[in-house]
């Protein structure tokens, strides 16, 4: 996969990722005055650093020959295309005496951040494909 590529799916499964996350803030908005609900949250970035990382780690690790399937595989590459954001929920707090955890503030800044992202994630986009365009161009 070359590097156009490889920046134009990352693009995408970020914006995806963002989608997934104005989903989950405005549901714990939603949510924000239930007895015992939990707020969620969505974790992708650290998953996708572990797949990079594994591939650095395959590339100037120690290597073992396998002979079968069955063998256990060292220093085996995740392929970062296989990393799905997580929705985790977060049962460890209470913040209200009915026992939900949901700001509404908090919530209406993840909003607004998630948005800001969105925005800046297209432009990226639209800025990739431009260099393309120029380069055909010529």
């Amino acid at each position: 996969m070359n590097t156009f590529d490889r920046s134009i799916d990352l693009l995408q499964r970020a914006l995806d990722v963002n989608t997934l996350r104005y989903q989950v803030a405005a549901n714990n908005m939603a949510n924000s005055e239930v007895p015992n609900f939990k707020r969620s949250t969505v974790n992708f970035e650290s998953e996708l650093k572990r797949a990079f990382d594994s591939e650095k780690e395959a590339k100037e690790g120690f290597q073992l020959t396998r002979t079968d399937s069955r063998h256990i595989a060292l220093n085996e590459p995740s392929d970062w295309r296989d990393v799905e954001p997580r929705r985790v929920v977060d049962y460890t707090t209470t913040a209200k005496a009915n026992g939900n955890n949901v700001d509404a503030e908090t919530e209406a800044m993840n909003v607004l951040k998630v948005q800001l992202q969105y925005k800046l994630l297209t432009q990226l986009e639209s800025f990739e494909f431009a260099q393309v365009r120029t380069a055909m161009r010529r």
